[in-house]
């Protein structure tokens, strides 16, 4: 467990027969329903503060907890790349960010010639005959994506997002711009008025009036805990107001990191660890993150106890994963895109038909293995151009070994390899980075210079990616220009990967 300032814990198909038999389409009817439905859930800006995964001793995720008990947790679980488009569209497809050129928050990869007309998880499982149902955000729509295509998914619900915002910013500008995202905390508003609810409310309906001659592949993508990470009294209350909620850091936690490090991070609305701290924002910051985390619980389970209430839990898979990390402080930052495990570990839980119980896995995964692992699941015929590895065997027995590492990648050239006890970072500019993770947990310190490790950089050198695409075409990626001597800040979009403004 990473160190905070508390430890406190709180609480098959039908047979044909001739004769008197079905119809043929009577018969496929009962060939679909025998196929289990799909609840697919995905959390926007998740990192691992859940409650079993151990990320923070005060996170209260008890519906998670409960799904997580009564199916199978991947505790080493990591994303492809830590920003919400790049990471969503190698789940999807099952494609990594280093095959795709998708690095930025565009391009929607259906605008990719080479990608337009790729086989995307919900449509594998419709073309097997199942409803494919979305609501929320799956895709990362904010890159020109799916405008509700029916290609993608057959019905579209509620669109989710933040709902209700207070009539103004609650938290200062800061040095990096006014971001309107760049915003936390209490003000008055109802639950009911936040997008999150009404994924939740939607994906109730779906469920209560699902058909029962058709398996169902439903998806509910929520917003929260992504900024702003609006909340109310009741779920911040949950929190200690004191600096026990705050994550421990070393003020000196940088200076052995290469200075490439900063390049993938700096030019970014988030602000640093110094000025939260400056403007008394970092613990409101976490507490606001924590509250949202334990709201978006909170609907989950809404969602849970209609699957149960309804009688379709028995023969339901239900996956939940986040997109990526989110740092409060750690590195001396806040926010993603980073290759540490802050910004690459995620929640990734699978219960349901075929699922051990109390599966606790501490081997690597991957979330483009989700694509592979539910074609097994459902039984799906398989495909041979997927790049993630199905973890049916994990799901089986969650201590079998699993040789392949975890690979997140920002930007071309830049990559995390995530193994079971270690960390490697590789930059650009051919710097490294390594952490023993089982006594180190918090990657305080980079072992990359020292010689005794030399062999332990060389098994984790050879699963860099072989294929490492520049970014495609139409890729942006946000970019600040800021002038300190007149406290102007400009954002920009731009077409390539700019390191040419790092702080010294």
């Amino acid at each position: 467990m990473k160190h905070f300032n508390s430890f406190l814990i709180f609480p098959l198909l039908g047979l044909f027969i001739v004769g008197n038999s079905p119809s043929l389409h009577a018969q496929a009817a009962t060939a679909e329903t025998a196929k289990p439905n799909v609840l697919f859930i995905a959390i926007d800006d998740q990192n691992d503060w859940i409650g079993h995964l151990g990320g923070h001793p005060l996170a209260l995720t008890p519906h998670m907890d409960a799904l997580a008990a009564r199916g199978t947790s991947f505790l080493n679980a990591h994303c492809q790349a830590p920003l919400c488009n790049p990471s969503r569209t190698s789940l999807m497809l099952s494609l990594r960010p280093t095959t795709t050129g998708v690095y930025g928050l565009a391009p929607w990869f259906r605008t990719l010639p080479e990608w337009a007309d790729r086989v995307a998880l919900p449509q594998h499982f419709k073309a097997h005959g199942y409803r494919t149902l979305t609501t929320g955000k799956i895709y990362h729509g904010g890159a020109g994506g799916p405008k509700q295509r029916l290609d993608e998914f057959d019905v579209w619900g509620s669109a989710g997002g933040i709902g209700v915002k207070p009539e103004k910013k609650l938290i200062p500008s800061t040095p990096m711009g006014n971001h309107p995202l760049m915003d936390w905390g209490v003000f008055p508003h109802r639950d009911e008025d936040k997008g999150d609810y009404q994924v939740a409310s939607w994906t109730i309906e779906q469920l209560k009036s699902a058909p029962k001659d058709q398996p169902f592949f439903l998806a509910a993508g929520f917003f929260l805990p992504h900024v702003p990470c609006f909340t109310t009294q009741k779920w911040y209350d949950l929190y200690p107001d004191d600096d026990s909620v705050l994550p421990i850091v070393r003020e000196d936690d940088r200076e052995d990191t290469p200075q490439f490090s900063w390049y993938l991070h700096w030019n970014l609305p988030e602000p640093r660890l110094r000025w939260v701290r400056e403007n008394d924002q970092w613990r409101n910051l976490v507490k606001s993150y924590l509250a949202c985390t334990s709201f978006v619980d909170a609907q989950i389970g809404r969602i849970l106890s209609t699957l149960e209430e309804t009688g379709l839990a028995e023969n339901t898979i239900v996956v939940i994963w986040g997109d990526h990390g989110w740092h409060l402080g750690e590195k001396g930052i806040t926010g993603k895109n980073t290759l540490w495990d802050d910004g690459t570990h995620v929640p990734l839980i699978f219960a349901g038909p075929g699922i051990a119980a109390g599966g606790r896995c501490s081997q690597p995964a991957e979330l483009l293995d989700i694509y592979p692992t539910l074609i097994d699941l459902c039984g799906l015929t398989p495909r041979n151009d997927l790049e993630g590895l199905s973890l049916i065997a994990q799901l089986k027995d969650a201590a079998a070994v699993r040789t392949r590492p975890a690979i997140t990648s920002h930007n071309q050239g830049n990559h995390g390899v995530r193994s079971q006890h270690w960390r490697y970072i590789h930059y650009a500019d051919g710097t490294e980075e390594l952490y023993d993770m089982r006594h180190d947990p918090n990657e305080w310190e980079n072992l990359a210079s020292r010689a005794e490790y030399t062999q332990v950089l060389a098994e984790h050198r050879r699963w860099l990616p072989k294929v490492d695409v520049p970014p495609a075409e139409g890729s942006a990626h946000r970019v600040l220009t800021y002038d300190p001597e007149t406290d102007v800040a400009n954002w920009e979009t731009q077409d390539v990967f700019r390191t040419d403004s790092v702080p010294n």
